[in-house]
């Protein structure tokens, strides 16, 4: 018969529970639970606020925001300097770039002077040697001819000196012999 109570027994802490409700006050209804949450966040808010958590929340943004425009006019200073840097870097490009072009041109210039000096050069040793050779040329030549002429004049002299012992003798033979000497020795100069 227990069983039967039970039943009972639960539809009375039911009862019970709502004649322990609350009352109803104005617009508010005491057991609706929205209530109370909204009861809970009022409560939440006002703490925040006596806790000064905005005031506080308002200062980290200020620092942050602060900080953060510290940072971007740092960020700005390093970017003017890495643009002086830059355009530092890119004259000292040109300018070396500009300086390799001269001694480039002037390597240049300088190679064909020398290549000009060196064929001046050697057309003037060449013409030496030319002149050298024709010099020699010339001293064999004229060596050959003195050397034929000498001979000649030899040749001559002992033919004329064997037709002239054969032919004279004596005072005329002397003379006569004389005489050519005299000639050949004015031919050999």
């Amino acid at each position: 018969m227990e069983p039967e109570h039970a039943p009972v027994d639960a539809h009375g802490a039911a009862a019970d529970h709502a004649a322990a409700a609350l009352p109803v006050i104005g617009p508010f209804d005491l057991n609706d639970p929205a209530f109370w949450a909204f009861v809970g966040l009022l409560i939440f808010i006002g703490l925040i606020i006596y806790m000064k958590v905005p005031k506080t929340v308002t200062k980290s943004l200020d620092d942050r925001a602060l900080k953060i425009t510290s940072e971007l006019a740092a960020a700005e200073a390093l970017r003017k300097e890495a643009e002086a840097k830059l355009a530092e870097v890119q004259k000292r490009a040109a300018e070396a770039e500009a300086e390799a072009r001269g001694i480039v041109e002037a390597a240049r210039r300088e190679a064909e002077q020398l290549a000009v000096a060196a064929s001046a050069a050697l057309t003037d040793r060449i013409a030496r040697r030319e002149k050298m050779a024709e010099d020699r040329i010339a001293r064999a030549e004229s060596e050959a001819i003195r050397d034929v002429k000498l001979a000649a004049v030899n040749t001559a002299s002992r033919a004329a000196a064997a037709i002239l012992t054969e032919q004279l003798t004596g005072k005329a033979a002397d003379a006569e012999f004389a005489k050519s000497l005299a000639a050949a020795a004015k031919a050999l100069s």
